[in-house]
């Protein structure tokens, strides 16, 4: 009996030690938690880049549970110093998840130094911001919140403003097992977030791996040019040719940089913006030389939605950006040398016809996905 009775006590003391271990507010993120993995419904295009592109680390796959405390997150202005600026102040999405601003407005009336970058698709890309300062996402979307032009915080003043609302305890512990508030469980609930923002519903998107026989019919004349310009790497004679007049194709060479479902290449370039360099960009960063003045190749998608256009948003419409293409390209001493040899007619300018401007920008129109915009599974929830 005294036995038994041990045996007894030894069971409960057993039992109640697994239960404190899974309790409480603090220890590592369990991962076993009752929680959904993030269906994100990759279109093909993305099914077939998702290999070689996608960011998401192992120790951060989304959930619905961690998406949606993202998504609280991303809106709610009191992650600012003075509860008046959030993230969604700066990428709006009406406007693509832009803002409409050449440099955005912080959370003390002061304007930033760079103008806000479309973050829809960031589940593919690689390293962030116009300057590629942050490796990861993880790490990008702690950045603003800290910077002292934007929102004005210091982590650990998040991290107990956070604590004080009633809302997020509770959220914080169905998507990572326990009610704790770290930066790390922000980072990841925001970068959870914004990795599913996705567009891929565009007319453009309804072409994908299509014959052109059957892309003619869904573009129009005008769009099946300005897409054909678009994607056409100008002939090394240089379009009609000096020496060969008519023997060459006509092209735009924007397919160069702006590619595959994502329409940018990720990397970082001089598009000769200035013949000096004014913003050193991704010099700094990479440590050489030859990408002072470069900056990262934006998205294309949704570009009619994104104006004003360039990292200091110099430039307030499409037709100024084919402008400085086809005729204004400076000679930068990093400039990118796709960019230096495209020209129809000359080397380093596109000399296009009024015709072939409007129909690339006719094509780049096809490109706008309406259901980003009107999605509410990216909607601000405070309104609801």
């Amino acid at each position: 009996m005294k036995n038994l009775t041990t045996i007894t006590a030894l069971f409960l003391f057993t039992c109640f030690l697994l239960v404190s271990s899974c309790d409480g507010d603090g220890g590592d993120d369990d991962p076993k938690k009752d929680t959904t993995v993030y269906d994100y419904e990759l279109t093909q295009a993305f099914k077939d880049i998702d290999p070689v592109f996608d960011n998401q680390p192992e120790d951060n796959v989304a959930t619905n549970e961690g998406v949606e405390l993202g998504r609280h997150l991303f809106y709610d202005p009191r992650l600012s110093k003075n509860n008046t600026i959030s993230c969604a102040s700066c990428h709006k999405q009406e406007m693509a998840f832009t803002d409409g601003e050449r440099f955005s407005l912080g959370f003390n009336g002061e304007r930033t130094a760079r103008n806000s970058m479309a973050i829809a698709n960031m589940r593919w890309h690689g390293l962030f911001f116009w300057d590629g300062r942050a490796p990861t996402l993880e790490e990008q979307v702690l950045m603003p919140i800290q910077d002292p032009v934007e929102m004005g915080m210091t982590l650990e003043e998040v991290e107990d403003k956070l604590k004080d609302i009633d809302i997020y305890p509770d959220m914080f512990e169905s998507a990572f097992g326990s009610k704790e508030i770290t930066s790390d469980r922000v980072s990841k609930a925001l970068s959870q977030f914004v990795r599913s923002i996705m567009s891929q519903g565009s007319k453009y998107d309804q072409i994908y791996g299509l014959p052109d026989s059957r892309i003619k019919n869904i573009f129009t004349d005008e769009e099946y040019l300005g897409f054909t310009l678009f994607k056409t790497h100008i002939d090394p004679d240089y379009g009609a040719g000096i020496n060969k007049p008519g023997t060459a194709n006509r092209g735009a060479n924007c397919g160069d940089c702006h590619h595959t479902a994502l329409l940018t290449n990720n990397l970082f370039t001089s598009n000769g913006l200035d013949s000096i360099t004014k913003d050193e960009g991704y010099g700094p960063i990479s440590g050489k030389e030859k990408y002072d003045g470069t900056f990262k190749t934006p998205t294309l998608r949704n570009i009619e939605l994104t104006a004003p256009y360039m990292h200091d948003g110099r430039f307030q419409t499409l037709e100024e950006v084919l402008d400085h293409y086809d005729q204004h390209v400076q000679d930068h001493p990093n400039l990118d040398i796709q960019i230096a040899e495209a020209g129809n007619i000359y080397p380093g300018r596109l000399d296009l016809t009024n015709k072939e401007k409007n129909a690339i920008i006719a094509f780049l129109k096809t490109l706008t996905d309406y259901d980003l915009i009107e999605n509410p599974k990216y909607s601000n929830p405070f309104d609801e």
